[in-house]
């Protein structure tokens, strides 16, 4: 019998921005403004030959009490403007950005995606997501929110929209002017209409068919919504699930949606979000991996996790104390503006219920205690270790690979690279050398459309 081939593992990389991940008080830790961090994460990134890297959005500086928020970073160049500066300097690695479906118009958005697989031939891609707070809206004229499920029908209809503008060039237009670039195109080419209750447009696109067909999609949401949104039109999911149990749930759930959509299993990838510390042990990296967690939860930043689900001033209580007595406050007017905190999703007297007894029974102060409960790192060991976990939740259906953040940007990558991807090349499970050119290649996904001949007309 046969044995079949073992699945590849698909590596991505994402430089964090407006979370807790990043150590910023380690002395390597690099500028998230100057374009030469970034420049340094994407090669890294592209010497490891990852599939693509990833950046996140923030529509807005978070607060928390009145400031900002202290995780946070003050400041946070445009996504577009970061992934075609990026597109000049490196040649394969694939370019994702989170563009938000909530703030945003379907013209505007694909005109900026198919310019950017036009000027890095191929190598685009889309994180499709919608925005859940009025605090957020602020910032545009819309303003306001819109509840959950009303988002997530406008972002099927957004991207619904997009890929027809996208569609509108059919791709075998003819180049009349290789110098000026013009084009002798169909009478319809460009021509788009879309008339529905969140968007009433019409007119003609005027950015040919791109290098990939379209853009690939790339969703980040766990609800039911969210799954069967990314099982009808997604390329890949990003998923929260780094357990291997929970893992294989998620995997099986989102994979058992598409063949009502007519999809295939290899037509969808999911790909969950993974920290890492490596050591020369196991044992080794066992004490960075807490001496990494001590620094992102500092006693400030516990109190402000804790803020997130009492919903009330804490700066009086001690972190290193036990957890606060009384109940959480329960409302919709949020002290930590524009935090998608643990209250969003679980009755918050509960979960402060159930964090009491975990203090209690382990001894835990409220800082010990944020420290678990906040996540610990996905993967820690040494080169080996790390990497026969990887292959194991690829083999066993936990995932397709992983999005890697590490703690320290721009260069915390580049250990990864040296030492764990020679040891997945050895196995087997990931590439030795680009074999394509576009992001769909690099992802195995199939080739969307044709693209707009060069030839000229006679």
């Amino acid at each position: 019998m046969t044995t079949p081939p073992k699945k590849q593992v698909h590596l991505a990389a994402h430089f964090p921005g407006v979370n807790n991940t990043t150590v910023w008080s380690a002395p390597e830790s690099g500028s998230h403004i100057e374009f030469s961090s970034f420049t340094e994460f994407a090669q890294i990134a592209e010497r490891g030959l990852f599939d693509f890297l990833f950046l996140a959005e923030g529509l807005r500086l978070r607060e928390q009490g009145g400031q900002i928020y202290d995780l946070d970073v003050v400041g946070r160049p445009d996504t577009f403007t970061i992934l075609a500066a990026l597109a000049a300097v490196t040649e394969r690695i694939g370019l994702t950005g989170t563009i938000n479906s909530t703030f945003n118009e379907p013209y505007e958005v694909a005109r900026q995606f198919a310019s950017l697989d036009h000027l890095s031939e191929g190598r685009a891609a889309w994180n499709v997501v919608t925005s859940w707070d009025a605090f957020t809206g602020e910032n545009f004229r819309r303003g306001g929110y819109l509840p959950q499920d009303q988002r997530y029908e406008r972002a099927r209809t957004f991207l619904q929209t997009a890929t027809e503008i996208w569609d509108s060039w059919r791709g075998d237009e003819v180049l009349a002017d290789k110098d000026s670039g013009r084009f002798l195109a169909r009478p319809d080419a460009g021509a788009f209409a879309h008339h529905d209750a969140h968007f009433d447009i019409e007119g003609r696109f005027n950015v040919p068919r791109s290098p990939q067909g379209r853009p690939v999609v790339f969703q980040a949401g766990d609800s039911d919504e969210g799954r069967e949104f990314a099982a009808a039109r997604a390329d890949a999911i990003f998923s929260r699930y780094s357990r291997l149990d929970e893992g294989q749930a998620f995997y099986a759930d989102v994979k058992g949606r598409l063949a009502r959509h007519g999809r295939s299993r290899e037509e969808l990838l999911i790909l969950p979000a993974a920290t890492f510390v490596l050591g020369d042990t196991d044992a080794e990296a066992a004490e960075i991996a807490h001496e990494v967690r001590l620094a992102q939860v500092s006693p400030a930043t516990a109190i402000k996790f804790l803020e997130q689900l009492w919903n009330t001033d804490l700066s009086a209580h001690d972190p290193d104390g036990p957890l606060p007595a009384f109940d959480p406050v329960v409302g919709d007017d949020l002290f930590a503006k524009g935090r998608a905190s643990v209250r969003t999703r679980q009755d918050p007297v509960e979960i402060a219920r159930e964090w009491r007894e975990r203090a209690e029974a382990n001894g835990w102060s409220s800082r010990e205690l944020i420290i678990e409960v906040t996540g610990r790192q996905s993967f820690v060991g040494s080169a080996a270790t790390v990497a026969a976990t990887i292959d194991e939740f690829v083999q066993a259906d936990a995932s397709d690979g992983f999005i890697l953040v590490p703690h320290v940007t721009p260069g915390g990558l580049g250990r990864f690279v040296d030492e764990v991807v020679p040891l997945l090349q050895e196995r087997g499970v990931h590439r030795t050398s680009y074999d394509g050119t576009t992001l769909r290649e690099h992802l195995g996904l199939a080739p969307v459309g044709t693209t707009a001949r060069t030839e000229a007309a006679s």
